[in-house]
């Protein structure tokens, strides 16, 4: 299953930064992210898996969405999802089902068990807050300064006149 998830977030990775159309690779970046999230959960981190899913899958693409939108980018004029298209999109599809399915039903006496890691979500953040607190506020303080940005760009300018 890990060399599974490890394949899928590679293609998926590889077609986010090769897509023309922005929102497409939003898409498949969003895919990745999930497959990156199963792979936390299989590794023994479902907090760590929470987290890639409402953080970056959920907050972080809402915000390029919003900014894809806000600057009007204009994607090239293609048919409406054309097959090739499809076959990647459902190719991935195919295999989150099916790790998801092998995670699901898996037999809990296989031959080589994972050792449990999990951590406890306050010790997590104790953790973080106590060792790492400097790096929290960088991260903060640019993530304010993008929505700023995204803020001045997204203004008309003639507005002002």
């Amino acid at each position: 299953i890990f060399y599974m998830l490890a394949a899928l977030i590679l293609v998926s990775t590889g077609l986010a930064i090769t897509r023309r159309n922005p929102v497409h690779a939003v898409i498949y970046l969003v895919i990745s992210f999930f497959g990156s999230a199963m792979l936390f959960y299989l590794l023994g981190a479902p907090l760590l898996a929470a987290l890639e899913v409402i953080i970056y899958a959920g907050a972080i693409m809402v915000l390029f969405l919003f900014i894809i939108m806000m600057l009007k980018v204009e994607a090239f004029e293609e048919a409406f999802f054309p097959i090739r298209q499809w076959i990647p999109a459902a190719g991935m599809c195919l295999v989150f089902i099916a790790a998801g399915m092998m995670m699901i039903m898996g037999d809990p006496d296989s031959r080589i068990p994972l050792k449990a890691a999990v951590a406890e979500p306050v010790a997590f953040g104790h953790y973080l807050f106590r060792k790492h607190w400097l790096a929290i506020e960088i991260v903060s303080l640019l993530l304010l300064i993008a929505v700023v940005a995204v803020l001045y760009l997204g203004k008309n300018r003639d507005s002002y006149k």
